[in-house]
């Protein structure tokens, strides 16, 4: 059994003025692949490192296969961690790389020999393991430091940003290996990056930090198409989602220069909060009865082949609002033109007002 239970971890380094990490409680269960997702700073790798053994924890419990293990050192956690550096040794061939850790274990040679032979097939590094790391890409390296971690058989994995040294072709291509590695391997992975694209297409569920405060954790659809606060609607989603203050009375709400009616069990909602529309929907054609039409006075237009980016603000003088539409390939769009986009009600966002304000 290899669930992880994370209960109100603390971090507090001595001198600073707040936690790094505060009161942050979940559970990743047996088998699931959890992504800790969030900007720089936002304590997830530190997270990480408590839960590796690497960080002394302040307060709060951790739990690995129902054992206590705050003060457990880090060799006695039976967990295997992949860094964002490769942190090969370039003296070794990348046999003897993924051999060192069990040869400091003791393990008898024949089995450090199948595990190895195992993991190379696994990752198809059967034909380089007698080369050393210079010869290899970057994409090899990262696979060979991802072996050497299989070959632990660790029930838990823990990765801290391992592809943030790839370029965007190869990350692609080691985002599929990893996801094959987690169904071949069934083992319980907690992953670490600032990338939400790596966390919506690698995770069963992602916990989303903000300042060392665990902001949501959900399914990647979730936290899409229902995030908890303005604070995780901005950072799931690329580009990001679009914001407007809006005004509620009398069964609508008033923003991007237009009213929107509110939901059923917002009907009788008045007063000021923050209206959200991701750039994905917002349509140039109508897309139905009841959609809402926003006026656009376009000042970017960004082609990327399959879809474009339209960039422009809403409203004249001191209520210009910013907005980003991502709409198709073939675009009537043109910059300095006033152009009509259109809004399905359903697709809105509401969030109370201020800086970080709740979903309503």
């Amino acid at each position: 059994m290899a669930q992880v239970v994370l209960d109100k971890l603390v971090k507090h380094y001595d001198g600073a003025e707040k936690p790094t990490v505060t009161n942050v409680s979940l559970t990743v269960n047996d088998g699931e692949f959890l992504v800790l997702v969030g900007p720089s700073g936002c304590g997830k790798s530190t997270t990480l490192r408590m839960i590796a053994g690497l960080e002394d924890i302040t307060g709060g419990e951790l739990r690995i296969g129902g054992k206590r293990m705050n003060e457990v050192h880090p060799k006695d956690r039976d967990i295997a961690m992949v860094f964002q550096s490769y942190a090969l040794y370039p003296h070794m061939t990348i046999r003897e790389n993924m051999a060192f850790g069990l040869k400091m274990r003791k393990f008898p040679a024949d089995e450090i020999a199948s595990r190895v032979k195992e993991a190379a097939e696994m990752l198809d590094l059967s034909h380089l393991l007698d080369r050393k790391p210079k010869a290899l890409s970057g994409g090899q390296r990262q696979r060979v430091a991802m072996g050497r971690a299989i070959v632990r058989r660790a029930p838990v994995f823990l990765f801290d940003e391992p592809l943030s040294n790839l370029d965007a072709k190869l990350r692609v291509q080691m985002r599929a290996e990893i996801a094959k590695l987690h169904k071949k391997l069934g083992t319980t992975i907690i992953y670490v990056t600032h990338d939400q694209v790596e966390a919506m297409t690698l995770a069963d569920r992602i916990a989303v930090l903000h300042a060392g405060i665990l902001q949501q954790h959900a399914t990647p659809l979730e936290l899409y198409e229902t995030p908890a606060n303005r604070f995780v609607a901005s950072f799931i989603g690329s580009p990001g989602m679009n914001f407007c203050d809006g005004l509620g009375r009398n069964g609508s709400v008033e923003g991007f220069g237009t009213h929107f009616p509110l939901p059923e069990r917002l009907k009788n909602f008045e007063g000021k909060c923050v209206i959200g529309i991701r750039p994905e929907h917002l349509h140039e054609e109508k897309p139905g009865e009841g959609a809402v039409e926003v006026l656009l006075d376009v000042d970017l237009i960004e082609p990327l082949g399959a879809e474009t980016y339209l960039g422009g603000v809403i409203g004249d003088g001191t209520g210009k609002t910013r907005l980003m539409a991502r709409v198709g390939a073939h675009t009537a769009g043109r910059v300095d033109q006033r152009i009509s986009l259109w809004v399905n009600p359903a697709n809105i966002h509401l969030f109370a007002s201020g800086e970080n304000g709740a979903a309503l």
